[in-house]
């Protein structure tokens, strides 16, 4: 059995079973990993993948126990190399970020500016997503920290880091009709207009959704949804609806032909988390990435959230 085998067999897993894929992923050949896969299951006496004619269609159920180990061997030999650098090369390596489009546009450039500086050898890499995809990002181990603005309850696996709170506002034309209706702006006044906004914004549990649910408005009229602030904005421009997105997105100078309008007594405060996994050791760099992002998460802090273990009381 080599790491190699179960590297080819997760990422396999990773892409959806597609073969080709996971080849490009790891830039190797479609019939390498193949025959590596089939080397390994001939060498457990099991099936990982279950096949119609040379296409893998799905994950056997000893394959699952198979992958799931796997995932977490390949974890703690990274872990393992990372401690080996961390004492010989500590201020180079690679530090992958997984966050939402409005964070690493609005709200990382300045951090990323400073640590770059800092750490000129260490390689940094930005991966956008949906909350969903970028906690599935860390919990893959695609990436080492997610930045999340949404709940994550699907990922027990995550250690959350709390950092912040963001607002949502609206945003419409100038003279847009929705500025009539400020005594304060309402929900019902809000859901009276065709909305644009994201992707994720009325997944259940997030605070638009709760909000629109408890004044028993469940459908309201979304033309469109966006995983990009910008393009949310350019929408809002062309007059197909009224914005609804985070407020820390609205620029007074590139903005000035947009009024901003405060959500914020509409909406609950969204939670700004730094998810990580428990079970990862974390470079010095990572550390101070994370106290650059929100100072009061030193690494003491972080180390007590992640490491402190829990103690249970019997007591009745």
């Amino acid at each position: 059995m080599k790491l190699q085998q179960l590297r080819y067999a997760l990422e396999v897993y990773r892409h959806n079973l597609n073969v080709s894929e996971a080849a490009d992923a790891l830039f190797t050949s479609q019939p390498g990993i193949s025959k590596q896969i089939r080397l390994l299951e001939e060498e457990l006496g099991v099936q990982i993948f279950i096949r119609s004619g040379k296409r893998v269609v799905s994950v056997s159920q000893p394959g699952k126990a198979v992958l799931e180990i796997s995932e977490r061997i390949l974890r703690d030999v990274q872990n393992i190399k990372n401690i080996g650098s961390e004492f010989t090369d500590h201020d180079s390596g690679a530090l992958t970020i997984a966050t939402t489009h409005t964070q690493a546009r609005y709200a990382l450039p300045l951090i990323v500016a400073d640590f770059v500086k800092r750490y000129p050898r260490v390689n940094l890499t930005i991966k956008q997503g949906s909350p969903a995809a970028i906690a599935q990002m860390v919990s893959n181990g695609e990436a080492d920290i997610a930045i999340v603005t949404e709940r994550i309850d699907d990922h027990p696996e995550l250690s959350k880091l709390t950092c912040d709170e963001w607002n949502h506002a609206v945003i419409v034309p100038k003279e847009h009709p929705l500025l009539e209706c400020m005594n304060p702006l309402s929900i019902e006044d809000l859901a009276s207009f065709p909305l644009i906004t994201y992707e994720f914004a009325f997944n259940q549990g997030s605070s638009i959704a709760r909000a629109f649910n408890k004044a028993h408005l469940d459908n309201p009229d979304v033309v469109l949804s966006a995983a990009d602030t910008d393009v949310l904005k350019t929408y809002v421009r062309l007059g197909l609806g009224v914005g609804l997105m985070a407020k820390m997105a609205f620029d007074p100078e590139k903005d000035a032909d947009l009024e901003l309008v405060d959500a914020a007594h509409l909406f609950e405060p969204s939670p700004i988390w730094i998810a990580v996994r428990s079970d990862t050791y974390l470079r010095g760099y990572t550390y101070d990435f994370i106290e650059m992002f929100s100072p009061k998460l030193t690494r003491d802090v972080v180390d007590r959230i992640l490491y402190t273990p829990v103690v249970e009381d019997f007591s009745i």
